[in-house]
């Protein structure tokens, strides 16, 4: 299995719980971003250790948290010795209306990747955009570059659908499966 480490920013729950589904299909290990935007020390290095990286943020205002763009400035401080180069890079996202730009936030994730010169893992999975399909489908929100969920603003993290939520866990053993190739194409 890959060394995947999931670094993301939760303001009510819901992201930390997409986080968790992420972790359990990547089998990977999990990094919040607190309240004030810092990463543990213990992160930096695990980030540093890893194959692959996932970001994840809440959508607010059509963009990733300020805590996570924190975050994401903070981490020039790899990108100056190419600490990242040729990671494997992942991300995720949440917000309560069903569009909430959140587009805008996984193109956020997937230039901090770039920036970093690391390789981007897309969803793979087809969309649930047919009639017969229902709230707790894989991939209802159609999106193609990596998870997007939707939570009702009124709506406990424990009320999140099970689909999205699957969505996060088949993403997660995704990304960690490219990584782990990549790794072995690597030592071949």
């Amino acid at each position: 299995m890959s060394n995947t480490v999931i670094v993301y920013h939760s303001g009510y729950g819901h992201t930390q719980r997409m986080a968790e589904a992420i972790a359990d299909g990547a089998g990977g290990a999990l990094y919040a971003i607190d309240s004030d935007g810092n990463l543990s020390d213990d992160g930096w290095t695990a980030l540093d250790a890893a194959d692959a990286i996932i970001f994840g943020s809440p959508t607010y205002m059509g963009g990733p948290s300020w805590q996570f763009k924190k975050f994401a400035d903070t981490s020039s401080k790899a990108w100056f010795t190419n600490k990242w180069q040729d990671k494997v890079f992942g991300g995720f996202t949440n917000s309560a209306s069903l569009n909430g730009d959140k587009l805008n936030t996984l193109e956020y994730f997937v230039l901090l990747a770039g920036q970093h010169g690391g390789l981007w893992v897309s969803l793979g999975i087809k969309p649930a955009n047919v009639k017969a399909s229902k709230r707790d489908d894989a991939n209802r929100m159609g999106s193609y570059i990596a998870p997007m969920t939707q939570s009702d603003a009124d709506a406990a993290p424990s009320e999140m659908s099970a689909g999205d939520l699957e969505t996060a866990r088949l993403y997660g053993a995704r990304v960690a499966g490219v990584a782990q190739r990549f790794a072995s194409a690597q030592v071949a």
